[in-house]
């Protein structure tokens, strides 16, 4: 779970960096570098964001787990 939360803060900031970086000054690693355009890619900046909130609600989701067992008497109300 701890790799989904990770995962989800690098995929929002991407998120943030595509929304705000024109593509020819993107870092050379991430998806959609050209130096030839002066937009921004606002596809990549919602796919990524999209999965960081999907791995958000997962994590969220897991997290909850079953109710707690509450112990006493097994008979039926007397």
């Amino acid at each position: 779970m701890i790799l989904a939360v990770i995962l989800g803060i690098i995929l929002l900031i991407a998120a943030v960096v595509y929304f705000i970086t024109p593509a020819n000054a993107l870092p050379g690693f991430m998806p959609g570098y050209d130096a030839t355009l002066t937009k921004t890619h606002f596809k990549h900046g919602i796919g990524a964001l999209f999965l960081s909130l999907a791995l958000f609600a997962y994590v969220w989701f897991k997290s909850k787990g079953s109710p707690p067992k509450v112990e006493g008497n097994s008979s039926s109300n007397q």
